[in-house]
């Protein structure tokens, strides 16, 4: 399956899904005008991808600032990547969150009490 790679926008996020090597990554803002329009190739593909059963996949999401339509975006994706999890992939999410972001951090601590079969790692940290 071939990668995707879409390089970061003022409004949408960088994002790198090698499905090779079961690595996936958001980083930067997401407010992008039509959430669901930029969203939509990222849920297509992994809805796509038949990874081989028992496989490591590790999710790298650090987002500085995401708004209400792309936290339904990202729910979409959130519970794709946990379904996975309960077909057999360990998945590993790792929600990175400057350590003055109260809303970023309780957003993260709701995805591990949402999505209970992926190992949800908060992260605090300088996102840049």
């Amino acid at each position: 399956m071939q990668n995707l790679v879409i390089a970061a926008t003022e409004s949408t996020p960088d994002v790198n899904f090698d499905f090779e090597t079961g690595q996936f990554a958001l980083r930067g803002e997401s407010w992008p005008e039509n959430a669901a329009a930029f969203y939509r190739p990222l849920l297509d593909a992994l809805e796509s991808w038949k990874p081989e059963n028992g496989g490591q996949v590790e999710v790298n999401i650090a987002l500085r600032y995401f708004n209400s339509s792309s936290t339904k975006m990202l729910f979409s994706l959130f519970y794709l990547f946990n379904q996975l999890a309960q077909n057999g992939q360990t998945v590993e999410l790792n929600w990175f969150f400057d350590e003055e972001d109260d809303v970023s951090e309780e957003f993260g601590q709701e995805l591990a009490l949402d999505f209970t079969d992926l190992q949800v790692n908060l992260r605090a940290e300088l996102v840049s």
